[in-house]
């Protein structure tokens, strides 16, 4: 079974920064994007930040300049810089990788953030 790797995720108060990383096994190749996105209570799940193979990234409209997503092509990982966190990011955060034949994704990770 394919497992993607997730870390990062915890407890912060408001304004603190966390960093989540995502690291594809080695048995995944070819991979052509990465990404994090999130699901609140009572919300859909939504776009966080992706990076495709043209190493430009799209975030979504809910991050307004707050969030980084880098990649390191080298081991396969990607990591979300989350700086001046607010409660509404409290969410399960989930990886997403890309490769050429299939999507793959985390089995999420808890992001708290109290006021």
């Amino acid at each position: 079974q394919v497992q993607l790797v997730e870390s990062g995720g915890g407890l912060v108060q408001a304004g603190g920064s966390l960093r989540l990383s995502c690291a594809a096994p080695r048995s995944i190749t070819g991979i052509k994007a990465m990404g994090w996105y999130r699901q609140a209570p009572g919300k859909q799940r939504e776009l966080v930040a992706a990076m495709a193979s043209n190493g430009n990234p799209i975030y979504g409209d809910s991050i307004k300049g707050r969030f980084t997503i880098s990649r390191n092509r080298a081991y396969d990982t990607t990591f979300l810089q989350m700086d001046n966190l607010k409660p509404e990011d409290t969410a399960v955060y989930y990886c997403k990788i890309v490769s050429p034949w299939r999507e793959f994704w985390g089995q999420g990770i808890q992001v708290a953030v109290s006021s």
